[in-house]
């Protein structure tokens, strides 16, 4: 299988912590997405989606959906797991999963796609051109703002996202506070006590 990715974007960003703290090996191109490498032909070609990252298996099949390309290598490689051992734990995480990336990290691209000057007519990633709303941008912001007095609540009398361990849920959060803080300006604020005492708690796990 071969990753085509870009590290410091943000949805490669979420794979890249989950394979680093897997410990895993993995035959990777990196395309410049600053300067649209993901849309040349010869990628497109292989990716047709024309997104970052995709996981392209033995068979030829593709993956081009973080969740499922973390599910995948779960899958294969289950040390250290980080999409829960039981079903409980594994619903909960998929759960949490969707809705930082419904809630936040949607809101953080909307935000950012809508406002950047990069993306004129490149608004929504993929192969097609769509103008920018410069009203979802503002909408981004807000809800954005409100997702994290929401994350900040959740988080007050817990350890991680998820419960007790540090799962993809953590790393999800992770990337998504780090996308918001350079493309939506917005950080969480010194009231939010219980997100920013989370934050330094899933950074030091992410790192053990």
């Amino acid at each position: 299988m071969k990753l085509y990715t870009f590290d410091p974007a943000p949805n490669p960003a979420r794979l890249k912590m989950f394979i680093d703290y897997k410990g895993l090996t993995i035959d990777t191109q990196q395309l410049d997405m600053a300067k649209a490498e993901q849309l040349d032909a010869q990628y497109r070609s292989i990716v047709p989606e024309a997104t970052l990252p995709a996981l392209v298996l033995e068979d030829g099949s593709r993956l081009t959906e973080v969740i499922a390309i973390a599910h995948y290598l779960e899958s294969l490689h289950p040390e250290r797991p980080l999409l829960g051992t039981t079903p409980a734990q594994r619903a909960l995480i998929l759960n949490w999963n969707h809705r930082i990336f419904n809630s936040l990290f949607m809101a953080c691209a909307e935000a950012f796609r809508n406002s950047h000057p990069a993306y004129g007519s490149r608004a929504l990633p993929g192969p097609n051109n769509y103008e920018q709303i410069p009203a979802l941008a503002e909408r981004g912001r807000s809800r954005l703002a409100d997702g994290m007095v929401g994350m900040n609540e959740e988080l007050t009398g817990r350890d991680f996202v998820a419960g007790d361990s540090f799962s993809f849920a953590d790393i999800d959060l992770l990337a998504v506070l780090a996308f918001a803080k350079w493309a939506a300006k917005t950080e969480p604020g010194e009231d939010l006590t219980a997100l920013l005492a989370w934050r330094e708690r899933a950074g030091e796990a992410l790192q053990a």
